[in-house]
């Protein structure tokens, strides 16, 4: 199978090189030439097997350029040890159609480690088959999860490099205190002044600054990325998405066959367009769910057909959702305009100029008849806690509380009752200290680990084993800069 740009549908790499190379040189993101199709007794077979097992079966139908044995590696890498349930990703019913696709069992405590401990195994399997002798330079802007499951993913990993910038203000205490205290000597951390937008910006300039990447290749190395900008990073998430339909089958909650609908808090979109593509691939989805903070840029797009991020941003208790430029839209955009890479090269450098563009009506229309989406601002994210608590005993994160309140508004809109999967995408003990206030406890004048006592105590669940080991781990990295000073950063990091 090819990967072609979305800005340069002629440009065709394979598996290894598009997951090596993370971003177009024309800025464009990688997308799969065409989609495999799964049939209904894919999904019978599938339902049989272990979540490794079907990780496997999908992940073969993509890197059709990597053996068998060589993918049964990541898998068995990433998934084998360091997940908190043999399940890998377990569905919790909580009501009569909803079901919680818990995400975040892994060694960081949020979804991104489902992508981010298989990536790194991809990327040195990759780098082996194309003959890659540079250093790999793993560029990440992270809005808070992404960061530290990429530093734990590619910690110590040989022929690697990570560095991770993070807004300094705009994470939770213990988003920081993960990245910050950071093992591994391959790994950097630098606060930004600013937004998520910020870093995320100033790491596309960059990546298509051909001045930078000429200098960096002469000294031997060559960057990549581990956001979900990367296909290495995207292509994992189809697999929960079939997986948790599969559970359903075997579960008896489903039949095969019977739709489901997909509910995601979103900032990025790249967890929500893994839902998509996994409906390309045959999954039975009735409708798309998007569910937005404060920072409803996603919210007000999908229901005009207008992006607009010229608009104020609002720091909020669901840190990793504050985003007002979602990278991935541009894969969806190519999709629905028919892979018109044109159309797309001139909405994007719109969206650079300008900060804005609107939808062709055809595409719009498209894209309404499978996405719904709605948005929660602080204060009803922390009623939807107490209530999801109070009513079935199930304590949720606030950003999974974004999803399931935006989930209950698209229920009263419309009446669908179809069974719908709610993905989870991180412990609530990430967001300790808003978790215990939306639960009536005064998390303030308590320090982030007496936070995780009284939230245990609360809702009398376990701590999370690597977030408790938080507790010794000394700091490491303190530097904060301006966006500007990325590339100096960068240098300094790599010693050159």
């Amino acid at each position: 199978m090819n990967y072609i740009s979305t800005r340069n549908k002629e440009l065709k790499l394979s598996s290894a090189e598009a997951i090596i190379k993370g971003l177009s040189d024309d800025g464009g993101l990688f997308v799969p030439e065409t989609f495999p199709r799964l049939k209904k007794s894919d999904f019978a077979k599938l339902s049989e097997m272990t979540y490794i097992e079907r990780a496997n079966f999908i992940l073969k139908l993509f890197l059709t350029d990597f053996t068998e044995e060589e993918i049964s590696k990541c898998t068995e890498g990433a998934y084998g040890s360091g997940f908190g349930s043999e399940k890998v990703s377990p569905l919790v019913k909580i009501g009569e159609s909803e079901y919680i696709l818990e995400l975040w069992h892994g060694p960081t405590c949020a979804f991104k480690d489902m992508a981010l401990q298989i990536l790194p195994y991809f990327m040195t399997t990759a780098m082996k088959k194309t003959g890659e002798k540079k250093t790999v330079v793993i560029l990440v802007a992270t809005s808070g999860d992404t960061g530290k499951a990429a530093l734990e993913g590619f910690s110590d990993v040989d022929g690697t490099k990570i560095i991770v910038f993070y807004p300094s203000d705009g994470v939770s205490d213990m988003q920081k205190r993960q990245m910050i205290t950071q093992d591994g000597s391959n790994v950097s951390v630098f606060g930004i002044r600013g937004n998520f937008d910020d870093a995320q910006s100033g790491v596309k300039k960059i990546f298509t600054d051909k001045k930078i990447t000429e200098e960096l290749d002469k000294k031997g190395f060559a960057f990549s990325s581990a956001n979900s900008i990367n296909w290495g990073r995207l292509v994992p998430q189809i697999v929960y998405y079939v997986s948790a339909y599969c559970d359903m089958i075997k579960g008896g909650e489903a039949e095969n066959g019977e739709k489901i609908n997909i509910c995601v808090p979103t900032g990025n979109f790249g967890n929500i367009l893994a839902a998509y593509y996994a409906k390309k691939m045959g999954l039975p989805v009735n409708r798309f769910i998007c569910a937005s903070n404060q920072n409803n840029v996603l919210t007000d797009f999908l229901r005009s057909g207008t992006y607009d991020r010229n608009r104020e941003f609002y720091q909020s208790i669901s840190p990793s959702m504050d985003i007002l430029i979602s990278s991935n839209l541009e894969r969806l955009l190519f999709d629905v305009s028919g892979k018109d890479d044109k159309k797309i090269k001139e909405l994007m450098d719109k969206l650079s100029k300008d900060g804005c563009y609107t939808l062709t009506k055809a595409m719009h229309n498209r894209i309404g008849k499978l996405f719904w989406a709605g948005c929660c601002d602080d204060y009803f994210t922390k009623v939807r806690i107490f209530n999801t608590f109070a009513d079935t005993g199930y304590t949720p994160d606030t950003h999974t509380a974004v999803a399931i309140d935006v989930y209950k508004q698209y229920v009263e809109q419309t009446g669908d009752m179809t069974k719908t999967v709610i993905a989870s995408t991180a412990s609530p003990y990430k967001f300790a200290g808003s978790v215990l206030s939306a639960l009536g406890v005064e998390p303030y004048g308590h320090d982030d680990f007496e936070q995780l006592d009284l939230l245990a105590e609360k809702t009398e669940t376990d701590i999370p084993g690597s977030l408790e080991a938080l507790r010794q781990k000394k700091i490491r990295f303190g530097d904060v800069i301006d966006s500007k000073d990325m590339y100096a950063a960068i240098k300094s990091a790599l010693g050159k």
